[in-house]
């Protein structure tokens, strides 16, 4: 039987098996409608695969071409041709390569992408200690085209970070090398950058950096010994920045080299960097550095969780959204905003460990940080163990938002430096980065456990996968006019994960097909039940 419970913002579907022989009824854990694989019980309960979740999602997969250029020492092989783009089979996560883009003579080390979340535009930095990086527009067309639209200087060094905001005016930029953050102006209707930067914000203040190049006396960054620490965390190194999903006007940035989280209060108007009002420590402040690397927000428990890349650990705080929501006002409102320095919107209230007791710390550094699009899981890559930590999402209770481990899951390869789930969450895409390789596995979303498909695909130095899920011309025309992210279909809270802010129609619609697939379930049913 299915029951279903529907709201105007929220719906959710109950699947209760009956098994006759033991006499009793399970029911599998409540997922939203969307999330739900009807009318099958497969061995991984995947989403309900509509048409928008099946088509045309394309996988580009961005490679290291030139290691001399980075603050780590990958260890596999350099790449000729730095972007590979993949037709993504949703039916057993399969994939067929399209095209194979980006001479490395022109791209140098593209190690982080953004897809626009209303156009076929995808956004790809370049990473290098040396020279400033590269930040390109391709338009992306269905057979797996990469066409370059316009491109940008990215005001500092090893570019490693992207972030879209609100209203899609803007793009932010995080320079790892420099700590450097910097904002250009996009056009609302093409995706193409509007001209050069439009701001820039430098954390050291202009001050020279301490630490040399790795290939001028420098340390690796991939190691984590006591002496490489010491230099990695000589200078500032902003890792990320994420806007909070409540008004956008929050800037969060991990800060690796200080062992901070910063908050930025981020002019929406203006599209700058306007001040920092508040930092705290990253983690339990134990007086071993933590790193933190990556950080993703899950709204609906007003958590935030961060992994620290050199304790191996994730932290969770609990998100003061009425604090966000004071500020943003008091700035509309012409006010000043000193009254709100010191203040934090941020409250430790976890740490968890990413990798087993007994391994040892310093053999292993995190990579990627993602909440699954349910909302129910965290996972985090371990370097050096090779594998993804799972862990569950705490749903309710006074520990509600925090974090207790499922398991650990190898990667059938070394270094995943990142991970993407499609636009499903059914499928697992994990890049080795050493070990030249892409591994696929099915996502339980009933126990968060993975197992591999046996779908692996050669790639030299795979460093970041995109999931791009292309937008129809409908879908275009429709939120053509309307820009802000109150209104188009989707929010980018982090590189990881999105947080639905759809439409009262589009809820319809969705819950229309649902029930039009458990409608045609059922009669066949009832057919199988005449048969016999």
């Amino acid at each position: 039987r299915i029951s279903q419970k529907t709201s105007e913002e929220h719906f959710q579907l109950f699947t209760i098996v009956k098994i006759e022989q033991k006499q009793e009824t399970r029911i599998m854990a409540p997922r939203k409608y969307s999330e739900l694989s009807i009318g099958s019980v497969p061995d991984s309960v995947g989403p309900y695969h509509g048409r928008n979740d099946r088509d045309d999602q394309l996988m580009i997969v961005s490679c290291y071409s030139d290691f001399d250029k980075l603050a780590h020492g990958p260890r596999g092989t350099e790449a000729s041709h730095c972007l590979h783009v993949y037709k993504f089979n949703p039916d057993d996560g399969s994939m067929i390569l399209l095209n194979i883009a980006g001479e490395s003579k022109e791209v140098i080390n593209p190690a982080f992408s953004r897809f626009h979340p209303r156009l076929n535009v995808l956004y790809t930095c370049t990473e290098d200690i040396e020279n400033n990086g590269q930040i390109i527009a391709y338009s992306v067309g269905a057979a797996g085209e990469l066409t370059v639209l316009s491109s940008c200087d990215a005001g500092g060094t090893s570019t490693c970070y992207l972030t879209i905001d609100r209203d899609q005016k803007n793009l932010l930029a995080v320079n790892y090398w420099d700590s450097t953050i910097v904002t250009i102006a996009l056009s609302t209707e093409t995706g193409e950058f509007l001209g050069e930067i439009t701001s820039k914000y430098d954390p050291k203040h202009g001050k020279e950096m301490v630490a040399a190049a790795k290939k001028n006396g420098g340390v690796n960054h991939s190691h984590n010994d006591e002496s490489t620490i010491k230099m990695r965390q000589a200078d500032p190194h902003s890792h990320a920045l994420v806007l909070d999903p409540y008004v956008g006007c929050i800037a969060f940035v991990p800060c690796l080299g200080k062992d901070l989280v910063r908050e930025f209060f981020y002019d929406k108007s203006e599209g700058k960097i306007q001040q920092e009002l508040n930092y705290l420590p990253s983690g339990l402040c134990t007086g071993h550095p933590d790193g933190p690397r990556y950080l993703e927000f899950q709204p609906a428990h007003n958590t935030m969780y961060v992994v620290n890349e050199l304790s191996s650990t994730v932290a969770v705080f609990s998100v003061n959204k009425d604090l966000i929501k004071e500020i943003s006002q008091a700035s509309k409102n012409g006010e000043s905003l000193e009254r709100f320095k010191g203040r934090s919107t941020l409250t430790f209230i976890q740490s968890i460990s990413t990798i087993p007791s007994a391994f040892p710390k310093k053999m292993n550094t995190c990579g990627r940080l993602c909440l699954h699009k349910s909302g129910g899981f965290v996972l985090v890559s371990n370097r050096g163990h090779q594998s993804i930590a799972i862990m569950r999402v705490k749903e309710c209770g006074p520990n509600q938002g925090q974090l207790s481990t499922v398991g650990y899951f190898h990667t059938r390869g070394e270094t995943p430096r990142h991970f993407k789930f499609d636009y499903s969450g059914q499928y697992l895409i994990v890049a080795n980065q050493d070990s030249d390789n892409l591994a696929i596995f099915n996502f339980n979303q009933c126990s968060g456990e993975i197992k591999f498909t046996g779908n692996e695909y050669h790639i030299p130095s795979p460093n970041f996968v995109c999931c791009c899920k292309l937008h129809d011309e409908d879908e275009r025309s429709r939120n053509n006019s309307v820009c802000s992210m109150d209104s188009v279909v989707s929010e980018t809270v982090s590189e990881g994960s999105t947080v639905t802010v759809q439409s009262k129609q589009k809820l319809q619609d969705d819950l229309a097909r649902a029930l039009a697939e458990v409608e045609r379930l059922t009669s066949n049913l009832a057919l199988l039940a005449v048969q016999h």
